[in-house]
């Protein structure tokens, strides 16, 4: 418990250090009189860093008393929410982030932690921005920010089951015990997968934007469709192949330097990766499989392109890929001397589907455009039969009322 509380400590002074300067350099170009109120965050950066080195200090002396461990730690937690509890800094952190457009799932987590020292758990203000960082977070790239989600909110002794992933990370560094010091392998975890209890259907009872969200990812591409007046242009460059078997899917991870271009917006291609069946439907129908190519923007916007593959003659880009097929689930694999170039894998034609949809995995966060090229490419019937899963696809969701713009 104390080392979750130094690192916890550590964590919120970058955060008041960070809101400081910022803070100072509003006074310094037009807020003079916010200099008093970046005294007192001061001070209470301050008071925090002696809490900070009281907890040091009291370390040696927990460790030769074991037996008043506990008690320890409630001293450790009373002097850090002291440090809190007048609510400057909470004050000052969410007047700062309010004028941001957009939050990230870490500056989110990062606030939420200081309401709960603030506020204290059962604050319903608390658990909500909790369960707002877990919203926000992106499933492929921001699992640390939902573990601490999680955990933080499975600390304060609320009813939430805690990712396997989290559990792990968690375990590495002290595993949970029972009264006699033996490890609980019973301790709560949720897995999601694709079929039965931890089937899409489930996924809302863990993941709420899953059940509750209203521009869920994938759809029936049916029309009527609206024009869309979007302009696609891909800037894919070869690079070394890295493969991850990340226990749901096959994915690609992509170097740095290949772009999508929407309109004049620049989108970095992060990986792509694959479903099978396909997740969209065209009319009602599934392709083979799907490879969806996932893009952010610098200001955190991701889009999406799909290619279909419907089932027919070789792929040779698929041939590359499953030849080096990663041989250990979680670690990626980096065959030598071999590169690959993701351009392979799309159509000459860039006509799409376009519309504001999800992520289509845990935690389903939504504000995702997706962009489903209307030319399929070919897979043969034997590389379908060589995917190592056989169902990774979630059904279609609700349209509602959502317009499908057709363009290219």
């Amino acid at each position: 418990m104390k080392k979750y509380l130094r690192l916890i400590l550590e964590i919120l002074l970058g955060i008041c250090l960070v809101a400081a300067s910022t803070l100072a350099y509003l006074n310094y170009s037009a807020k003079k009189h916010l200099v008093a109120e970046v005294g007192e965050l001061t001070e209470q950066l301050g008071e925090a860093k002696e809490a900070l080195e009281k907890a040091h200090e009291a370390e040696p002396a927990a460790d030769e008393h074991a037996a008043d461990a506990g008690g320890s730690s409630a001293q450790e937690l009373d002097a850090l929410k002291a440090a809190f509890s007048n609510g400057i800094v909470l004050q000052d952190i969410e007047s700062l982030y309010k004028v941001q457009k957009a939050l990230s799932a870490e500056r989110q987590v990062g606030m939420a932690s200081i309401r709960l020292l603030t506020k204290g758990a059962q604050d319903e203000g608390t658990v909500a921005a909790f369960q707002k960082a877990l919203e926000m977070a992106e499933w492929s790239n921001r699992l640390q920010t939902v573990c601490a989600a999680q955990n933080a909110l499975a600390a304060a002794g609320q009813k939430i089951k805690v990712l396997q992933d989290c559990k792990k990370s968690a375990d590495k560094e002290e595993p949970a015990k029972d009264a006699h010091g033996k490890k609980d392998e019973k301790a709560a975890a949720v897995h999601w997968g694709y079929e039965g209890d931890n089937g899409p259907e489930h996924w809302g009872d863990n993941f709420p934007v899953c059940g509750t969200g209203k521009k869920q990812s994938p759809l029936n591409i049916i029309g009527p469709f609206e024009k869309s007046k979007d302009v696609l242009n891909v800037d894919y460059k070869e690079g070394p192949l890295k493969m991850f078997n990340n226990g749901h899917t096959i994915q690609v991870n992509v170097e740095p330097g290949s772009t999508l271009t929407i309109n004049k917006e620049s989108y970095d291609l992060l990986q792509f990766h694959f479903h099978r069946p396909s997740e969209e439907q065209v009319e009602g129908k599934n392709s083979a499989m799907v490879a969806h190519f996932v893009h952010k923007s610098k200001d955190g916007k991701l889009a999406v392109i799909g290619v279909l593959l419907n089932e027919g003659k070789d792929n040779s880009a698929i041939k590359t890929l499953w030849a080096n097929l990663p041989p250990k689930e979680g670690e990626e694999y980096l065959p030598e001397k071999v590169s690959f170039n993701p351009a392979n894998m799309l159509p000459k034609e860039l006509g799409f589907y376009n519309y504001e949809g999800s992520l289509t995995t845990p935690p389903c966060t939504e504000g995702v455009q997706f962009y489903i090229l209307k030319k399929p490419m070919d897979i043969s019937k034997d590389q379908v039969g060589k995917f190592p899963f056989k169902l990774n696809a979630r059904p279609v969701q609700s349209l509602n009322g959502r317009k499908i713009n057709a363009g290219g």
